[in-house]
């Protein structure tokens, strides 16, 4: 595996756990972290021997608690609009990763942390975890796809709240509004992460990476999602573990999928 400047990672039995490394800053975002995330999710795309992988955050407070501030003085618009391309990119790698990624939210995951979490497929929380987009604090917005996976996620309506009143909710609050799957006790975060994690990479690969595709062009335009799942239907259909896992159901046995 790559060294990273402030991430750390550890591939076990499959699965790639990451961590964001700087809990001297809360594990803010900074350009440093959003090009290692980059190039970690890369290896997560390329590296045969990952299945999936786990986003968390160093020490028991933060996740992220948002961007590095410190970087955004003195930008103009060009710069922030660069700065924002730049997060939508690899928020949307994440997003769109063939193999299963999940956030364990261990405490505050706020602005660009809460958008990291939204881009995970799945949210696991610790009950300390703490949510929110609190952009409009310092006069701007969210700029790495807050305002559209915060309205997927929850609804126009609680979101707009949300978004415009800069508020924080609690993780059992997020968790009824959908934001995040489950709520954990802080000490079985990665332990739960991890069950599931290992469920879900024990299923055919190439149907996970299809049911990943299939759901997220729903929300893509120009893109008929009803389309789409028909296609990568029949494309799974063409496949051995589509034939493995027929045969093993017929023959009443545990299937042994090779992901191809």
């Amino acid at each position: 595996m790559t060294a990273y400047a402030t991430l750390l990672t550890e591939l076990s039995d499959g699965i790639l756990l990451i961590t964001i490394n700087r809990e001297e800053k809360m594990n803010a975002l900074n350009k440093t972290v959003i090009a290692e995330l980059d190039n970690v999710i890369d290896e997560v795309y390329n590296n045969p021997e990952i299945k999936g992988a786990i986003i968390t955050g160093k020490g028991a407070k933060s996740f992220v608690a948002g961007a590095d501030i410190s970087e955004f003085k003195g930008m103009d618009k060009a710069a922030g609009m660069a700065l924002a391309k730049r997060g939508h990119s690899v928020f949307n790698k994440i997003e769109m990763s063939p193999k299963p990624v999940i956030a364990a939210v261990n405490g505050f995951a706020l602005g660009g942390g809460c958008e990291l979490a939204m881009a995970c497929h799945l949210r696991i929380a610790s009950e300390n975890a703490k949510f929110g987009q609190p952009e409009v604090n310092l006069g701007i917005i969210p700029g790495y796809g807050g305002t559209q996976r915060l309205t997927q996620l929850i609804g126009k309506g609680k979101a707009l709240e949300l978004l415009m009143t800069g508020d924080m909710i609690d993780a059992n609050c997020a968790e009824r509004l959908g934001l995040v799957n489950d709520v954990v006790q802080t000490v079985e975060l990665l332990d739960v992460s991890r069950a599931i994690l290992k469920k879900i990479v024990s299923k055919a690969p190439y149907a996970i990476a299809q049911v990943i595709q299939s759901v997220y062009a729903h929300f893509k335009s120009g893109i008929d999602g009803f389309d789409t799942e028909i296609e990568l239907f029949g494309k799974c259909v063409e496949t051995k573990d589509f034939e493995e896992g027929t045969t093993a159901f017929l023959e009443k046995r545990k299937p042994n999928f090779k992901g191809a």
